[in-house]
């Protein structure tokens, strides 16, 4: 499935379902809420982002949790789940989608790989996060990764 078609598929489901969708970013730097909103009627389904590129703004606006940083990093599955559910809250939606990690050029300090992604859908009163690790440069692991939480979207209405 193509890009374009893979965003109009999930706009179509969400709408279809009269379901509602925010998402917080930090290494796609919003480039998930620009596809999103390059779909004609996306203010149908899709309420706003945020993009939470420090800690800070990820404790302040989503409320990620302090221990949750300091113990796990800011690249981390708990992180991704806490930023998922964060933005649903925030933003009153059925959906959230949290994404973080090392798009690069440079990994984690703790030898974690260049182009390790985290990516947490909140529904239904849970959270999965999904690791993918994208070595293709940083370009490439943005697009892979908003390509993974489009089809996470996707996967888990259509259940």
């Amino acid at each position: 499935m193509t890009q374009p078609e893979l965003e109009q598929q999930v706009a179509r489901c969400l709408t279809q379902r009269g379901l509602t969708l925010s998402v917080a970013e930090s290494c796609t730097g919003g480039l998930l809420s620009a596809r999103i909103t390059d779909v004609a009627g996306a203010s149908k389904f899709y309420k706003g982002g945020a993009c939470t590129y420090c800690n800070e703004i990820k404790q302040k606006i989503l409320g990620v949790r302090a221990e949750t940083l300091e113990t796990y990093t800011a690249v981390s599955q708990q992180t991704a789940a806490e930023m998922a559910q964060g933005i649903a809250r925030v933003y009153e939606t059925d959906l959230g989608v949290g994404i973080t990690g090392y798009a690069g050029p440079d990994g984690g300090e703790d030898g974690t790989p260049v182009g390790t992604i985290y990516i947490g859908l909140f529904w239904k009163g849970s959270t999965q996060v999904r690791k993918i690790v994208s070595p293709h440069g940083r370009s490439q692991a943005r697009q892979d990764a908003a390509d993974e939480a489009l089809c996470m979207i996707l996967h888990a209405i259509k259940e």
